[in-house]
């Protein structure tokens, strides 16, 4: 294949995420409500009977479905499934940064503003609880920040022999920031407490 041919076949592609069709994609969305003429965010608690991180905190949301249009179209199917709304109960919604995970995974979040909190009925199958936080206790709060460390240990066939150092190489391993919010004995931590920190960033930032 000569240089003329290869420069045609790659002129006009985009680039994307490296191996993005195997990345598994999931989008959720952070509510905001009106409580007590107040703004507030407001968290899932994962049901118990859940096979995956069963009580843990989390935003509305799931994995991106074929009959998804957009992510935010899953975003917004997953909350009304979750917490028994209606499309046109879910207003103002915007796109947060999304995150793309080293374990295989896209996190598409978005913003948006539930209009009738009243009207939250939780999937009781998926959801255990709901609760909110103040927006205005989530910005005067630093959340507590903890490392975790990654080891690489390669499988026992591993060709060493086929690498410079073989058994000695000097392996780049890493470290991942944890971040921790408290909020009346509810912790919220992992991606929900990421997501969480960029859209505080965001708005403190506009302020």
């Amino acid at each position: 294949m000569n240089l003329v041919t290869i420069t045609s076949k790659l002129k006009n592609r985009q680039p994307s995420i490296l191996g993005y069709e195997q990345f598994r994609k999931h989008a959720v969305l952070l509510p905001l409500i009106e409580k007590n003429d107040e703004t507030h965010i407001l968290f899932e608690v994962r049901s118990m009977n859940l096979r995956s991180q069963p009580g843990d905190i989390c935003f509305p949301g799931g994995k991106i479905d074929k009959e998804d249009k957009n992510p935010q179209h899953c975003a917004i199917r997953e909350t009304t499934e979750e917490l028994g709304i209606n499309e046109t109960d879910i207003t103002d919604i915007i796109p947060l940064d999304y995150m793309v995970s080293d374990f295989g995974r896209i996190i598409y979040p978005f913003m948006g503003r539930i209009t009738t909190p009243e009207q939250i009925t939780p999937n009781e199958s998926e959801v255990g609880e709901v609760f909110t936080v103040p927006l205005s206790y989530l910005l005067q709060t630093r959340p507590q920040k903890y490392k975790v460390n990654f080891q690489v240990i390669p499988e026992e066939n591993f060709p060493f022999d086929l690498i410079i150092g073989g058994e000695n190489y000097n392996w780049q391993t890493r470290q991942m920031d944890e971040l921790f919010y408290s909020y009346d004995g509810k912790v919220i931590w992992g991606l929900t407490a990421k997501i969480l920190n960029h859209f505080l960033t965001l708005i403190e930032d506009k302020r």
